[in-house]
């Protein structure tokens, strides 16, 4: 089966129909034990230190792997995407464009997504004999969701890596949906976790992976992961077909877009504070300016870079934090 790689979520169904195994080079990136070689690798091949090191993992995921086929998202992703689909292409990947428009407008995303079924020459009943495969996948992880901020047995780590895995169903969703129900069971059998707090996290899902076994060192855990939870399509169900599932997408549209669903899940969660993770050098960063304006609850706006784990300036803001909302307790 050919692979090919992603760099942000974009229609899956679609590539799943044409045959691809779809891997998300942000989870190659992450999860391996040489994520800071790609970062050095791509700073070697002229990448800027004052770059996203998301985007230089990813292209040295890329390239250490041996990818001869990506998806651009030219629209609706990360401000540098175009700049690394121009260097995917120098070095002889074939990029394959897909755009979630600006606009917003259901019209438009029908056409983008009409456009990439062409690519790969599927037609809709391909795609949506997929989606609903798909959908029934992302039901389970709707469940371990559940089990998170509901039930409180799942841990907010687990919640994280379930949901971020729905970008590619880590390269077979068939295996991913067995392995699924076996960590539902497992997790049903524990007893509840209890914490006096209740905090959201929202942003780009962290490099710093420890960050959620740090706060659960205190007296509080996270019960919503913001963008994961947008990658497991929670609603998805609900929708007739394809276009109006990614139209419902929130993470690649308006700012105002997103805040509305966080508003909702700060009332169903009752959520005690948030914290907004960013990466250094990226446009988001900026977006904290909004969000902190349009949510009437306390915010901590944390920043990582290259490391992946928490650095102690770090810890004690988080620290700081957490004791401020024992305190308003």
């Amino acid at each position: 089966m050919k692979k090919i790689g992603i760099t942000t979520t974009v229609p899956i169904e679609i590539l799943i129909s044409a045959g691809y195994r779809v891997i998300d080079l942000n989870n190659i990136f992450i999860m391996s034990r040489k994520y800071s070689d790609y970062i050095e690798f791509a700073e070697k091949d002229g990448f800027p230190r004052s770059s996203c090191a998301f985007k230089k993992g990813v292209y040295g995921a890329a390239i250490a792997n041996d990818f001869l086929e990506i998806i651009g998202v030219t629209e609706g992703d990360c401000s540098n995407s175009k700049a690394l689909e121009e260097v995917f292409r120098m070095k002889g990947i074939k990029v394959y464009p897909f755009a979630y428009p600006s606009t917003h407008k259901l019209s438009d995303l029908k056409h983008s997504i009409d456009k990439f079924m062409n690519y790969f020459n599927v037609n809709m009943n391909q795609v949506e004999v997929v989606r609903k495969k798909l959908n029934n996948v992302r039901t389970l992880v709707k469940k371990i969701d559940e089990l998170t901020y509901i039930d409180n047995k799942a841990t907010a780590l687990e919640n994280h890596i379930y949901q971020v895995s729905c970008s590619d169903f880590n390269g077979n969703f068939i295996k991913f949906e067995k392995e699924l129900e076996q960590k539902i069971s497992e997790i049903e059998s524990r007893k509840p976790i209890e914490k006096k707090l209740r905090l959201a996290y929202i942003g780009t899902p962290p490099m710093t992976l420890n960050i959620y076994e740090f706060v659960e060192n205190f007296d509080a855990r996270f019960v919503y992961n913001e963008v994961q939870r947008e990658f497991a399509f929670p609603r998805g169900k609900m929708h007739s077909n394809i276009y109006e599932q990614y139209y419902d997408y929130t993470y690649p549209y308006n700012i105002e877009f997103r805040i509305e669903e966080i508003k909702k899940q700060i009332k169903e969660r009752k959520i005690d504070g948030i914290i907004n993770y960013t990466q250094s050098f990226c446009y988001r960063q900026i977006e904290h300016i909004i969000i902190k304006e349009a949510l009437d609850i306390p915010i901590l706006n944390v920043e990582g870079d290259k490391l992946n784990a928490l650095d102690a300036r770090t810890k004690l803001r988080i620290e700081a934090f957490l004791d401020m909302l024992i305190d308003m307790r």
